[in-house]
């Protein structure tokens, strides 16, 4: 089972840097996409259904803002969008698929970088999602959880963490509840099961230098219950080509879809 996450930072922009043409090449099993910054009458039909896929999406109540999809191979026995927060839910953040005994979700969760008050916004939302993923756990599900989670969880996760310390995405507190996630709830980081090594950043701010001096973040993940974590094969970060400011985060797993 290959699975790919992507913020696509606009579907329609990714479309047109060549990501379906990449997408055709992979062999994936399941696509989760995040940022999609549309609406369903702004797709086309290859995208809202490419030939050979099932999809199901979440979109944002604000035009041209979030938005999350996913795309498999196999048709899903179940689609949610939503986790149950009418604040949250209205920006299309969530959307699950379940195959059997095993649910894959696409979540995009809030930034904090543009204001205090969005900030704000996204220690709510890490409240109201920790109880959800209690819930999923409690379910007896295998979980799959794909996505940009918006927070670096060690120094490892960033270039420049001793100058990061006080913004968002590198904040304490984010980074206690993401380590609560994998302590107290038994979630696992799946890409750090295979690769520990330094210098493994997923998205590169516009600013600077950023892209071609490798000064990046690591803020998208798979993150799975163990016995899936456990499956887990081989991991690429895909830098061959830019489809946004995110790169694909694509790990294979030794079970079938």
């Amino acid at each position: 089972m290959r699975v790919v996450s992507i913020n696509l930072n606009g579907i329609r922009s990714a479309a047109n840097k060549g990501f379906y043409a990449w997408l055709e090449q992979q062999a994936a099993d399941v696509v989760c996409m995040q940022e999609v910054k549309a609406q369903a009458a702004d797709l086309t039909a290859a995208m809202s259904a490419p030939p050979g896929w099932h999809a199901g999406f979440h979109f944002a109540e604000k035009k041209g803002y979030s938005g999350v999809g996913i795309y498999s191979r196999r048709a899903p026995d179940r689609i949610q969008t939503g986790f149950g927060s009418p604040e949250f839910d209205a920006e299309g953040r969530y959307v699950e698929m379940r195959f059997g005994a095993l649910s894959v979700v696409s979540v995009y969760f809030p930034s904090g970088a543009s204001a205090p008050e969005r900030q704000q916004a996204k220690f709510r939302f890490l409240d109201l999602f920790f109880p959800h993923l209690e819930t999923l756990k409690a379910d007896g599900q295998e979980v799959l959880l794909c996505g940009d989670w918006n927070i670096a969880h060690q120094n490892i996760d960033l270039k420049n963490w001793k100058s990061n310390q006080k913004n968002s995405g590198f904040l304490p507190q984010e980074r206690a509840w993401l380590s609560r996630v994998f302590d107290e709830l038994g979630y696992v980081d799946v890409f750090r099961t295979i690769n520990v090594e330094p210098e493994q950043y997923t998205w590169w701010s516009n600013r600077g230098q950023a892209w071609a001096k490798n000064v990046g973040w690591r803020i998208d993940y798979h993150v799975a219950t163990p016995a899936l974590a456990a499956q887990a094969q081989r991991q690429e970060i895909y830098k061959t080509e830019r489809f946004s400011d995110h790169a694909p985060l694509v790990i294979d797993y030794a079970r079938a879809l």
